[in-house]
């Protein structure tokens, strides 16, 4: 099962590099890609809603799903399985950005965008649609790059994708009502 997972991941890799691949929008998805470097853009996010008062629970419970999904993701899986990244299999690959030096499985970028941007549907109310829609579609548009680069596998972005989703989703439901007792504690003290 495992070897036609990865036949299957090879065959979707090359097909983006030889059909799907335009050469105008190169650039612009390698920028895309950057967008995801070491959670950057998602860490800035969650930490400017965290200092509004208004959005200051979303911003609390985007970091600490982030943190949680990090630590899942990057540090447990990615080194227990240690999948080589897809250069060092698929020699006829292009490379569109300098490859990372971590493992490929799961994704970190996948993860990291899917952790914020699914904690921010979990917990925010229809009134922030502005937010909630663009932050999704960001998060998705990161985690193809990762495939339409070359640095990672579809299966790395999907189970990234996946571990960001319902880690987010476990860390909100968890977190949420202790959030609403601890602020009304301090706003009646």
């Amino acid at each position: 099962m495992i070897t036609t997972l990865q036949m299957i991941d090879d065959h979707i890799l090359m097909f983006v590099q030889e059909h799907l691949r335009i050469a105008v929008l190169n650039p612009l998805v390698v920028l895309i890609s950057h967008l995801g470097d070491s959670g950057i853009f998602w860490i800035l996010l969650a930490l400017v809603l965290a200092l509004i008062p208004k959005t200051r629970k979303f911003g609390v419970l985007a970091l600490s799903s982030l943190v949680f999904c990090f630590l899942i993701n990057n540090v447990a899986l990615k080194n227990l399985v240690a999948r080589p990244r897809p250069y060092t299999r698929l020699p006829d690959l292009v490379m569109l950005m300098k490859c990372p030096a971590d493992y490929s499985f799961p994704s970190g970028h996948s993860c990291a965008s899917f952790a914020v941007a699914s904690s921010l549907m979990w917990t925010m109310d229809k009134h922030w649609n502005k937010l909630r829609i663009p932050a999704i579609l960001l998060a998705s548009l990161i985690a193809l790059s990762r495939i339409y680069v070359g640095v990672h596998y579809p299966t790395d972005v999907l189970v990234g994708t996946l571990i960001g989703i319902f880690g987010s989703l476990l860390i909100c439901r968890l977190l949420d009502k202790p959030y609403d007792k601890l602020e009304n504690r301090l706003k009646n003290r």
